[in-house]
């Protein structure tokens, strides 16, 4: 049974930083493309950070650059996303995904993702 537990999220203020944690189970870590997503109020779901099989290649969307890093440790069945200098407009559910594809040119599509965990709620206050 496939299974993505996240962890970390908290309410902290502007300029914080927090690493969320993504613990799998019931699958091979290495052979999925792992994702972060997030929702925040009132918006749609949106791609935040994937990182691939490996490990050695990444991506993040626009407002991810440069403040967020996802990295995994595939031996630990582990995904990570570290968050610096969160802004209020991080204020969202994150949740981790888990994809089989193999194509890595579509790592920031949602419908390839199969296996979802339930969030982790990251709250930033100014």
């Amino acid at each position: 049974q496939v299974q993505l537990i996240e962890s970390g999220g908290r309410s902290v203020r502007a300029g914080d930083s927090l690493r969320l944690s993504c613990a799998t189970s019931g699958f091979t870590l290495s052979r999925y493309i792992m994702a972060w997503f997030r929702r925040a109020p009132g918006k749609e779901r949106e791609f935040v950070a994937a990182v691939n099989w490996g490990g050695d290649q990444t991506r993040y969307a626009d407002s991810a650059k440069g403040r967020f890093t996802v990295f995994r440790d595939n031996a630990e069945n582990t995904v990570y996303l570290q968050l610096n200098n969160l802004k209020p407009e991080d204020t969202a559910i994150y949740y981790c995904a888990a994809s089989y594809e193999s194509n890595w040119s579509a790592a920031g599509i949602s419908r390839i993702y199969a296996h979802w965990g339930q969030g982790t709620h990251v709250s930033v206050s100014s």
